[in-house]
């Protein structure tokens, strides 16, 4: 059995989607293997949501987005060495119209690359999030408020 870590950790990500196809960080870490997972971490003191997210997009994916709507709010215990309570914001965001997927200057830990990964095939891929395929094929891309996902127990870092 884990440790219970005390802290909540607030992270906020970004969902781009274009032509069909969401931006990932691809990774790989030890012991995990290959896995996907939003751009975006965790917040910091003083930072408020919008800057979180547009800070860790500049620092992964080299792109100033365009926040729009809040559209998920999803709580799980992520279980590394110590289990630790996640709050996740999702924001919807855009890139420029130009944008091609590249590593920003200080990539996510084992971030390998930045990619287009079609929404139809989601299924045949680990991503780190666990809510974050069944969330993917409810949106309509038209939502209009937040919605609290519910509480998840992380299958992949289990």
């Amino acid at each position: 059995m884990t440790q219970l870590h005390p802290d909540i950790r607030n992270t906020a990500r970004a969902l781009i989607i274009r032509e069909n196809a969401v931006l990932l960080l691809r990774k790989r870490g030890p012991g995990r293997g290959e896995y996907y997972t939003l751009p975006g971490g965790g917040q910091q003191t003083g930072e408020t949501l919008e800057q979180t997210v547009a800070r860790e997009c500049l620092e992964e994916i080299d792109a100033e987005v365009c926040l729009q709507d809040l559209l998920w709010v999803a709580d799980y215990f992520r279980c590394r060495t110590t289990r630790r309570h996640v709050i996740e914001m999702v924001f919807r965001c855009d890139v420029p119209p130009l944008y091609e997927p590249r590593n920003g200057s200080q990539p996510d830990r084992y971030q390998v690359e930045v990619c287009w990964l079609r929404l139809d095939e989601l299924e045949r891929h680990t991503l780190a999030e666990p809510y974050l395929a069944s969330a993917m094929a409810s949106y309509s891309g038209q939502q209009a408020s937040p919605v609290y996902l519910g509480c998840f127990r992380d299958p992949v870092f289990a």
